[in-house]
């Protein structure tokens, strides 16, 4: 494994990359990728009681139908919440109203829960830039979910949203980072992933 820079650096550059791509992505593309991605991911929760989920920033697979369409599982929906200068996330159940936070990420509107609150989740539903299939999974950077993801109950299954190319064969990793048990995309659907932890 190359050191710890380099390691680093490499992940910007793949976040570089995955972002100007995201972003060049037309419109008609990505609404179609939302809607195959909510489907996949409603028939791979269908029995799910309490899912911890993201609401999709415009460039990411599910923006627009996500999490909206939880509602039709009927399961106790947990979002993300940003609290500044805190490096965990916290976590507030979602009634459908959302709000700009920090960032600019929508989140729900009403009380916080504790960083364990995502340990209630029998599915976390997470963001990616992209993820390898070993389960190595790249996100924006920030860390907050690799923090996220050690609250997770043994047994949940850890699923990454991305697009069809940001599947990839490898990523580089640190030693820090959590691995996915699943990852959705629009042409792939749901697919399991080996469980490295």
């Amino acid at each position: 494994m190359p050191p710890l820079p380099d390691v680093a650096a490499a992940k910007a550059a793949l976040r570089e990359r995955c972002a100007a791509r995201r972003l060049a992505r037309p419109l008609a593309e990505r609404r179609a990728a939302a809607a195959a991605v909510t489907t996949a991911l409603l028939q791979g929760l269908g029995r799910t009681r309490t899912i911890a989920a993201f609401a999709p920033e415009d460039t990411e697979p599910g923006h627009g139908r996500l999490p909206a369409a939880f509602t039709q599982l009927g399961a106790r929906v947990l979002l993300p919440v940003v609290v500044d200068g805190q490096p965990e996330l916290r976590w507030a159940v979602d009634t459908g109203r959302l709000a700009p936070g920090r960032f600019g990420l929508l989140e729900p509107v009403g009380p916080r829960l504790g960083p364990t609150a995502v340990g209630t989740a029998d599915v976390v539903v997470v963001p990616a830039v992209a993820v390898a299939r070993d389960g190595i999974r790249l996100g924006r950077g920030g860390g907050y979910y690799d923090r996220a993801l050690r609250h997770a109950r043994p047994g949940a299954a850890l699923v990454a949203v991305v697009f069809d190319d940001e599947l990839l064969d490898e990523l580089p990793s640190e030693p820090h980072d959590q691995r996915v048990t699943a990852v959705v995309t629009p042409s792939g659907g749901w697919q399991a992933l080996p469980a490295g932890h």
